[in-house]
């Protein structure tokens, strides 16, 4: 892109991710990029499972016509898995975004298949999942998250087979880094691609703080579905960016900070 493109983003403005704890590293160098500092606000760390019950899930969820991935993090926790992993036959396995695909194509899986709209609605859109009456369909995943997946696919016929492979343990938001925010320079920009962490992480905050974010933070999401969950938040300046890559949310950001504050 040409230089001229990034005259008019302000210097030390504040990118906040929700990203789960440990994961904030790309978009922090992006940011950085970009002449942003990064306040990380983990709602979660990731915990892969290991016992036998989780295997024999997904050495399950493996056997169904169709089988779903719902992040990066569920194809690395279902490899660990290694040999029940390596033993699954071949079928049609759907990631829900670029980067579950590159992860699935990481772990040796060369006829992974991703929708070109990078969120529920798009993988459901997918052709593989519209003859799915009386079909079993794989969901390997964690608890919570993508509902939308497995309630739409049995409202079509089929049967869901869940594997939880890891889990979203929750993490309070420290005192700390809510004050870190508070000296940190605006404009603040709120990066959102799942809209479970944006609720737990604003279910966290005190009204005070609430009422702050709606007034000085801008929202970049992954989303139209988010774009509804921010602003039924309250929030008024939200940005839809073209999906939830690290390289699209931050195209996002670009785009919001080159035009005035929305309220």
């Amino acid at each position: 892109m040409p230089t001229m493109a990034y005259r008019t983003i302000p210097t030390g403005w504040t990118l906040v991710s929700l990203r789960p704890q440990g994961q904030h590293a790309a978009l922090r160098a992006g940011a950085a990029a970009l002449g942003a500092s990064t306040i990380a606000l983990s709602p979660w760390r990731l915990r892969r499972n290991h016992d036998a019950a989780s295997g024999a899930q997904l050495q399950r969820a493996l056997q169904a016509s169709r089988v779903v991935f719902t992040s990066p993090a569920a194809v690395v926790a279902a490899a660990g898995f290694a040999p029940i992993f390596a033993a699954a036959p071949v079928r049609p396995w759907l990631a829900v975004g670029e980067g579950t695909l590159r992860a699935l194509q990481a772990a040796g899986i060369a006829h992974a298949q991703a929708p070109s709209r990078m969120d529920s609605e798009g993988l459901l859109a997918l052709p593989a999942m519209q003859q799915v009456q009386g079909q079993q369909v794989g969901l390997v995943t964690a608890p919570g998250g993508r509902g939308l997946i497995a309630a739409e696919l049995q409202a079509r016929g089929a049967e869901m087979v869940r594997a939880d492979v890891y889990q979203r343990m929750p993490l309070r938001l420290h005192p700390r880094a809510l004050a870190r925010l508070s000296r940190s320079p605006r404009p603040w920009l709120l990066v959102v691609s799942s809209g479970e962490a944006l609720q737990r992480t604003w279910t966290q905050l005190s009204p005070r703080w609430q009422d702050c974010w709606r007034a000085r933070m801008s929202v970049v999401v992954a989303s139209e579905r988010l774009h509804a969950q921010a602003h039924a938040l309250g929030f008024a300046d939200v940005t839809q960016a073209a999906g939830p890559t690290r390289a699209q949310l931050l195209a996002g950001c670009r785009q919001r900070l080159q035009q005035p504050r929305r309220d």
